[in-house]
């Protein structure tokens, strides 16, 4: 039986057709994925991503640890700053790519995609193994909801205890959104500018409802995970299944960046990607 979101019943009264994907019954879209796609571009839309895996690690070790797990260096993240990374494996391939939070000096907030979370989580528990750093699978604990688009400042702002046009681009503070105790990121998961909400699953319901009428005067949308791959092939960001997969290395997916080469200790998968860095991998995605 496929698990269902805490937004789950407000999507069947907003019409939305639904998918499964990774075990969830998601929404695919409520009108069209054009409509919601040109909303987003355009206005702003509104995302239930609360299938995506969210795993917890703490410690005072957690930094090192995570420089070898990841071909990132997430310990040179400042408090509450993230960063976008990839988990590849021995042979180089991508295993998922994640955004690290970092919440605290000792602790972090991984997210991963939904279809690749238990063997993120599998893969952290053992590389991270030997390391004093306690790791959790926190996925129980959050609901995601996302505002994206060029009026999506103003939108959450209106129910913001805090100054969201503030919020730097790739930074995470606590905050309290029409009441309730988030997270709140501006990561843009679809290329547009744009908040991510990180809320207990029970405050889920009322945050979509505040947000959705703080958005009736912007053209806010509800929108389904068909625009959302639509919006982030685009922007030319990745999808893992197409552009990623454990046969493509970040280089031939054009994240050659987002390697860290040189960090004390190495990295999981470090020998084969620097084998391969100047190969002549062509990349999956343009530059732009």
């Amino acid at each position: 039986m496929l698990k269902k979101t805490p937004l789950h019943d407000l999507h069947t009264e907003l019409g939305a057709s639904f998918t499964g994907f990774a075990g969830w019954s998601m929404p695919l879209r409520y009108t069209s994925e054009l409509a919601e796609h040109q909303a987003v571009r355009t206005t702003a839309g509104i995302f239930d991503l609360s299938h995506m895996g969210e795993i917890e690690l703490s410690g005072p070790e957690t930094g090192r640890a995570l420089d070898y797990a990841l071909a990132g260096q997430p310990s040179k993240i400042a408090v509450g700053r993230a960063c976008y990374s990839v988990l590849v494996h021995e042979t180089g391939g991508v295993l998922d790519d994640l955004v690290v939070h970092r919440l605290a000096e000792a602790g972090y907030l991984i997210v991963a995609d939904a279809g690749n979370a238990l063997v993120v989580l599998s893969q952290l528990r053992d590389r991270t193994d030997g390391y004093a750093a306690t790791i959790r699978d926190a996925s129980g604990r959050w609901a995601l909801i996302a505002v994206q688009g060029p009026a999506s400042p103003a939108i959450v702002g209106d129910v913001a205890d805090i100054d969201v046009v503030s919020l730097e681009h790739y930074a995470i503070d606590p905050a309290r959104l029409a009441g309730r105790e988030v997270l709140l990121a501006r990561t843009g998961c679809t290329g547009e500018d744009g908040f991510e909400i990180y809320c207990r699953p029970a405050d889920a319901v009322a945050l979509w409802q505040a947000l959705s009428a703080a958005g009736i005067g912007h053209g806010l949308l509800p929108c389904g995970l068909a625009c959302r791959d639509t919006l982030r092939l685009e922007a030319g960001m990745p999808l893992y299944g197409q552009e990623l997969t454990a046969r493509t290395t970040p280089f031939e997916a054009g994240l050659g960046h987002v390697v860290a080469f040189g960090k004390p200790g190495g990295f999981v998968g470090e020998a084969a990607l620097a084998a391969r860095s100047w190969d002549g991998c062509t990349p999956c995605l343009a530059d732009n």
